[in-house]
């Protein structure tokens, strides 16, 4: 078994570095093989916004922040968040800066990736406890075997 969780192949922004992923996990597997993923629905959809305060608060003496921005890039399918984590005590101010870019494709488009890369569907789940996947759902999972 091969497992990509949290949303891993959708840091892969470029087209090639998917494929290029996808061979990996099926050179990796024998045939039979299974293939789990774990996918951020529909990243796409959501909102874009700007330095929206998302925690704040005290922790070891040091008033904390945490700020984040997400933008949208519809065209490529790329949503980026970019969070800012401030410490201050006293006068002085640390932050800590981290980004993150994910390129979603919607479910049918990454089963035919996966379907061109020698594996068969198997299932597509919308949660952990194996319920139906829809659009909507909060959880997209896909598991596909290795074709022979």
């Amino acid at each position: 078994m091969v497992l990509a969780p949290y949303g891993i192949l959708q840091s892969l922004v470029r087209e090639r570095d998917l494929a290029r992923a996808l061979a990996a996990a099926r050179r990796a597997l024998v045939p039979g093989g299974l293939l789990g993923i774990d996918l951020v629905p529909d990243v796409p959809r959501w909102k874009e916004y700007r330095d929206r305060v998302q925690l704040r608060g005290r922790l070891r003496g040091r008033q904390v922040t945490l700020v984040e921005s997400v933008r949208q890039d519809r065209t490529r399918r790329l949503t980026t968040f970019e969070q800012r984590y401030q410490e201050r005590r006293g006068g002085r101010t640390v932050e800590h800066r981290f980004a993150l870019m994910f390129r979603t494709l919607p479910m049918p488009l990454m089963v035919a990736r996966l379907e061109r890369a020698g594996f068969v569907i198997e299932a597509r789940l919308g949660d952990y406890r194996g319920g139906a996947w829809t659009a909507g759902a909060d959880t997209w999972l896909l598991l596909a075997r290795r074709a022979r």
